[in-house]
């Protein structure tokens, strides 16, 4: 495995999290114009770039663990918040999607 600098994974959680809320806030936009099959593409472009931060953020903590040590600076606690209210707000607008799905179901049989 790569060992990863500091400075990349905190950017790169950065960043994959900040296209992943790009991508779910672009996915509610659509659900709300009734868009369902674009917005699960975004929903999916979402899911992705939140693979990716997980999959660095595992990265570091293995690299930790194998006795790699990293000073905690302010950007780290950051990088880390960014990342679990972004998996947050996924998981929220995901049912919001869904409501509004189901309700232009339940309208289009009246």
């Amino acid at each position: 495995m790569e060992l990863i600098v500091a400075d990349q994974m905190i950017m790169g959680l950065i960043l994959n999290a900040g296209d992943a809320k790009q991508h779910i806030y672009q996915a509610l936009k659509l659900a709300k114009e009734g868009l369902f099959e674009d917005s699960q593409k975004e929903v999916e472009l979402a899911d992705n770039a939140l693979l990716e931060a997980h999959n660095l953020q595992t990265q570091f903590l293995a690299q930790e663990a194998r006795g790699t040590k990293t000073d905690i600076t302010a950007l780290f606690v950051h990088s880390q918040d960014h990342l679990m209210t972004t998996i947050t707000e996924i998981n929220l607008i995901k049912e919001i999607i869904e409501l509004r799905q189901e309700l232009q179901t339940k309208g289009a049989k009246k």
